[in-house]
């Protein structure tokens, strides 16, 4: 079975070098092996990962996306890194879950929560875990939803430097999802935005690792501004509505599946619906992450 990396891991190797960490939701199950491979195919880092709110949404569980997880961990045997992360958690019983059944790297999300209320929460996460070598990437300020998959409402508030810094120092978390512009989802109406300005801050107050949530639909070039900033920018980038596209595409649907939908396809269109996924990941990889051939950053 192959030895997965933790977030704290990844990262380190991606700050300040001019690439980003790729964190590829599995909505579906079936998606694993297609963003393995594509890290594969392009000697990439990578983050696997998966929602409280997507395993919802697509009537998934933890323990068989886990079993899922490793299982096509086996059959693929990807020599480059890999992070398992379980994105966006609010109940600390399911992040225990999750180390228990060999996440890596955990997302505790309790930003709709006052500034010490969300401290208290994220330390609280952030002791369990590391006492069992797990990263843990927490979030401060509102991150906006276009299709309320990840997060529940839409109210935006943007990540305040001095803010930041104190979160960061007192919960010592190993990474920060930061709100500067983007949000969950396809862009419809409400247009990608990244405040560089605001990250610029951030970074002059704190060395923690920046993540940006929101990826799908984000300009390359607004991305790679954000992750060249002068001392680091982003190092974590979350992409998930792509990849979800891309498979629909590839189907003729319009209307999403339940995982078990998806697994219960004709072989022929599932496989279709996988490569058009390594596809995306693929070209995320390679030209808005940069990112490819990092892997051996790692030897």
């Amino acid at each position: 079975m192959a030895t997965l990396y933790t977030l704290r891991q990844v990262l380190d190797k991606a700050d300040g070098r001019g690439y980003a960490v790729g964190a590829f939701s599995a909505r579906y199950t079936p998606f694993i092996t297609p963003i393995l491979r594509a890290a594969e195919a392009t000697r990439s880092p990578v983050i696997v990962q998966i929602a409280q709110i997507e395993m919802q949404w697509y009537d998934l569980k933890l323990a068989e996306f886990a079993r899922q997880f490793w299982a096509q961990i086996e059959a693929v045997k990807p020599t480059v890194p890999v992070c398992l992360h379980l994105d966006h958690t609010q109940p600390f019983e399911l992040i225990q879950a999750a180390i228990d059944l060999g996440f890596t790297s955990v997302m505790i999300d309790a930003s709709a929560q006052e500034l010490e209320d969300n401290i208290a929460t994220t330390r609280k996460v952030v002791e369990y875990a590391h006492a069992h070598g797990v990263s843990v990437e927490a979030e401060l300020g509102r991150i906006g939803t276009t299709d309320h998959m990840e997060t529940e409402d839409d109210e935006e508030l943007y990540t305040r430097p001095e803010e930041a810094a104190y979160f960061v120092q007192q919960t010592h978390v190993d990474a920060l999802a930061v709100s500067v512009g983007t949000a969950h989802g396809q862009y419809l109406v409400k247009q990608p935005r990244i405040d560089l300005p605001r990250l610029k801050a951030i970074r002059a107050l704190t060395p923690v690792h920046m993540v940006l949530h929101g990826g799908s639909g984000t300009p390359a070039g607004m991305i790679h501004d954000a992750i060249c900033l002068p001392g680091g920018g982003i190092s974590k980038v979350n992409i998930a509505t792509d990849l979800e596209l891309a498979l629909l595409a590839e189907l003729g649907r319009k209307e999403r599946l339940t995982d078990a939908g998806l697994r219960a396809l004709p072989a022929a269109d599932l496989k279709r619906g996988q490569q058009a996924v390594q596809k995306t990941v693929e070209d995320k990889i390679i030209h808005f992450l940069e990112s490819h051939h990092h892997a051996s950053d790692f030897e």
